[in-house]
Parts: C-alpha cells; sequence; structure tokens
C-alpha cells in the first residue's frame, strides 16, 4: 500500500505504511475520503462510474491533502459540481447549505477539529493550511503528517 497524500505538493515519494510510526499508520488509514465514506463508486475505476461518470472530487487536484484526503477527497464540499447523491451540487454557496446537514463533512469536521489546523469549510482556507504545512516543513515533508 502506498500514501499518495504528498504526491502534488512534495517531490514524488513512495511511503509505505511500514515506514511510518504506529501513530501515524493509524491517522493514515483511518482517513477517508467521501467516495470510500459514500461508497459512491464514482472515483476512476468505480464501480459506478462508468455507467453514471467520475465525480470531479475524485480527481481535482488543487485541493489535494486538505484534511488529509486524496485530491478532494476530505473537501469535498468545496469543489463546484460534486456528483453526491447522485446528483450535480452546482456552486460551493448553493450547495453548502445541504453539505452542513451530510454525514462525511460532520464527520470530516469533528476529526479535524482538535488537530493543530483545525477544519476548514472553505476552499481558502484549505489552500493557507496547506501552504503553511508546506512553507514550515520544507520540501518533502509536511509539519503534521495527519493534516
Amino acid at each position: 500500500m502506498v500514501l499518495v497524500n504528498e504526491a502534488l505538493f512534495w517531490p514524488i515519494r513512495e511511503t509505505s505504511l511500514a515506514d511510518l510510526d504506529r501513530k501515524e499508520r493509524e491517522r493514515a488509514m483511518n482517513k477517508r475520503n467521501c467516495w470510500e465514506f459514500k461508497n459512491c463508486g464514482r472515483q476512476p475505476g468505480g464501480h459506478k462510474a462508468q455507467e453514471l461518470g467520475v465525480c470531479p472530487v475524485t480527481t481535482q487536484q488543487e485541493l489535494h491533502g486538505a484534511h488529509g484526503g486524496t485530491n478532494g477527497g476530505r473537501a469535498c464540499w468545496a469543489i463546484a459540481g460534486s456528483l453526491c447523491g447522485g446528483k450535480i451540487q452546482g456552486t460551493y454557496a448553493q450547495k453548502l447549505h445541504n453539505c452542513w446537514r451530510c454525514d462525511f463533512m460532520n464527520a470530516v469536521k469533528k476529526e479535524e477539529e482538535p488537530c493543530e489546523h483545525g477544519f476548514s469549510a472553505t476552499r481558502l482556507g484549505m489552500e493557507r493550511v496547506i501552504g503553511k504545512q508546506m512553507s514550515t516543513a520544507g520540501p518533502g515533508k509536511r509539519s503534521d503528517p495527519d493534516h
């Protein structure tokens, strides 16, 4: 198994779970992306991708690493055109009302609030955290592997 959460922001390096300490392994294994949590099958190669199409959250790379997710997987509420519930959800402003009632968004919020960088419902907030992590840890490493 290879962790890919750092692939877009730092030089590509493969990190196996065996290379991480126990606490880091538990964190990495417990962080689920929305398509894993919801089991929607709309990720590339997923069981519904051919029939219903690939959700843009699964391939949106600008928020890769936000809240410890892959691509937009733990920031789906901030990505326009997500396909939650089988329907296109529209812009951030149009869909946020529904997202606040979403079990996945609330699970991420609960997991992330106690952490150093906390939870952000906005794209700008997530981009700032990603930028801080890059600047404080330097190339190839994050200051907190959980976020």
